[in-house]
């Protein structure tokens, strides 16, 4: 059984930081491609950042260059290290990965940046 938990979301002022972290069971980690996505309230959902099995990781523009994702192998689990957090990052922030042909996600934590 397939399950990805997401924790380390919160209230934060504009500037401050976030770390998000999602534990993974159930699936190979080492070679999975982990995705991070966060969908606002009235948005459709969008991919945050990709994190390939290699290491090499892809972002979205808007967050180049203040959040930086990585994984751990040996612990079967994905971050989100979110800095100089603006307004606009208000969002429930979800974990995914596909396996066996599925798409999984996690239940989402919800990240709020105060102005």
């Amino acid at each position: 059984q397939v399950q990805l938990v997401e924790s380390g979301g919160g209230l934060v002022q504009t500037g401050g930081s976030l770390r998000l972290s999602c534990a993974t069971s159930g699936i190979i980690f080492s070679i999975s491609v982990m995705g991070w996505y966060r969908q606002a309230p009235g948005k459709q959902r969008e991919l945050v950042a990709r994190i390939f099995r290699s290491g090499f990781i892809n972002y979205v523009d808007s967050v180049k260059g203040r959040f930086t994702a990585s994984r751990d192998n040996a612990k079967n689990t994905v971050y989100l290290q979110m800095n100089n957090l603006k307004p606009e990052d208000t969002a429930v922030y979800y974990c995914s990965t596909s396996a066996d042909g599925n798409v999984y996600w996690g239940q989402g934590t919800q990240v709020t940046v105060s102005s």
